[in-house]
């Protein structure tokens, strides 16, 4: 397999705040994403690049014509429901909706926060594969250090975890891309890419848009608006140098088979 990346965005109701405190209506949620949304296409339309948007039917019902816009060149997959709720018969929900708005299949899953869902009902819902895991330890959310690290089989279903490095698992997430140096985020990234020859990484549309004014850390507004469009822009230029980028069914489809 030649090296890919998989490069992903979690379209979403902006609901950060709420969980530091402060309540916003869903105008606003809906209004932050899709600042964020236009320079992000744009970007990937200059650079050519296809991406995967995982994308909450919530969303979707809200914002029709852009999610069907966006399913014309990128792919659509499911982020639940609501990003704020969950229950079992949303993820059957969701990719029916989803379905129902682009005309596409809707093969792929993550669930919001990265929280764990089981994967047999993912499934069994009608799902090909689970982006759901970051197979590291981040305190007060999760720890998934032991749990395999890179694209595996549960079933008929192909898990496609976060990139984590190999040996410490340092997270290639968002927070991770925010915070860090960006030679030492590429370093950790070109690591981990040459070991495992593909790399799965995800971003929110909001971070591309000015959140300075909302409740939030400094760790999370760091380099958010313009500043992180033109760090991504340099981080996924160098990453062209060095691999193909596919959408995550596109990778899916390259796997072998499970029998």
């Amino acid at each position: 397999m030649n090296k890919v990346v998989l490069l992903s965005f979690d379209v979403e109701e902006f609901d950060v705040p709420e969980e530091y405190g402060q309540p916003l209506p869903d105008a606003v949620k809906f209004a932050i994403s899709c600042q964020g949304l236009e320079p992000i296409l744009e970007l990937l339309d200059q650079l050519n690049i296809r991406a995967t948007f995982f994308t909450t039917a919530h969303f979707a019902l809200h914002h029709v014509s852009l999610v069907q816009a966006i399913a014309q060149r990128h792919e659509i997959a499911s982020h639940g429901f609501y990003h704020s709720s969950f229950a079992v018969a949303d993820l059957e929900k969701s990719r029916q909706t989803l379905e129902d708005i682009t005309h596409t299949p809707v093969t792929g899953f993550r669930m919001a926060r990265l929280q764990k869902v089981n994967d047999q009902e993912i499934e069994g819902a009608g799902y090909a594969y689970n982006s759901s895991m970051n197979p590291t330890y981040l305190p007060g959310r999760y720890n998934n250090f032991f749990q395999p690290r890179t694209v595996h089989y549960s079933h008929q279903l192909l898990n496609i975890p976060v990139s984590v490095t190999p040996f410490i698992r340092f997270p290639l997430f968002w927070l991770s891309f925010k915070n860090l140096p960006l030679p030492l985020y590429q370093a950790a990234s070109l690591l981990t890419l040459n070991t495992d020859r593909y790399l799965s990484l995800y971003f929110h549309p909001w971070e591309f848009t000015d959140i300075s004014s909302f409740t939030l850390p400094g760790y999370i507004k760091r380099h958010s608006g313009l500043p992180m469009l033109r760090r991504l822009k340099r981080y996924l230029n160098r990453m062209q140098t060095e691999a193909e980028f596919l959408t995550y069914e596109e990778f899916r489809r390259s796997q072998p088979l499970r029998c």
